[in-house]
């Protein structure tokens, strides 16, 4: 059995649980994944003996426990990856923390309107002004980090960062919800729709049999044909 465990919410849902099983999962590091439906009856039961917050995710490393997504990144990134979580390069590494901090922190308007929902498909309806500057910041910021700091590679600082596991539910969201992108931007998410682990995390998604009416967000959006294509 692993030393490393992950706890995780439903896969289709939980943006957060994805932020730090995607991170362990692009090092290659092995780990138990331990999955606890979000919104069940027996959720705050099981969940009471994993994490000390009463949220997932959370991350054990024997005796300890490390609870919130960027917490456990930056945990991993420390004590399991000799700091390649992060930029090597002092500059970028700091941008990077900033960018991360900042997705951690903000962008209430897409949590609230884009409600993470892998399983869905969505025809675009913009919710007001809130949510496209919303929009507008986020692919500023990573038409910025690509321009500076993407030359070696695909993703935000060239190669994979924790900055790259906070964005990926956002991009997927996007996805999902067909928001209006080009350049950069676009060019962003297919990246993040391409890779291997990612896809790994969709397809568990799809798998899934739970449905929380709170995340479907019906009364917002209509519906298109399909979904993740997987």
């Amino acid at each position: 059995m692993s030393e490393l465990k992950l706890v995780i919410g439903n896969k289709n849902y939980s943006s957060w649980s994805l932020r730090p099983w995607l991170l362990l999962r692009r090092h290659g590091l092995r780990f138990e994944e331990i999955r606890v439906p979000l919104y069940t009856p027996e959720y705050a039961e099981r969940v009471a003996g994993l994490s000390p917050s009463g949220k997932v995710p959370v991350l054990h490393h024997g005796p300890l426990a490390v609870w919130d997504s960027l917490a456990i990144c930056e945990y991993v990134s420390e004590q399991l990856l000799d700091g390649r979580g992060w930029p090597a390069d002092p500059e970028a590494r700091a941008v990077a923390r900033s960018v991360s901090a900042e997705m951690h922190a903000g962008f209430q308007a897409v949590r609230t309107y884009l409600p993470m929902n892998l399983r869905g498909r969505f025809r675009w309806r913009s919710p007001g002004p809130e949510i496209e500057a919303e929009v507008a910041r986020i692919t500023g910021l990573w038409t910025d980090c690509r321009a500076r700091f993407g030359g070696l590679g695909p993703w935000l600082f060239g190669g994979f960062t924790i900055a790259d596991a906070m964005y990926v539910p956002v991009a997927l969201r996007f996805s999902v919800y067909n928001t209006p992108l080009e350049g950069v931007a676009a060019e962003y998410v297919h990246t993040c729709l391409a890779d291997e682990h990612v896809r790994e995390w969709c397809e568990g998604a799809y798998r899934e049999t739970e449905e929380l009416p709170q995340f479907e967000a019906r009364e917002l959006w209509e519906p298109m044909p399909g979904g993740y294509s997987g």
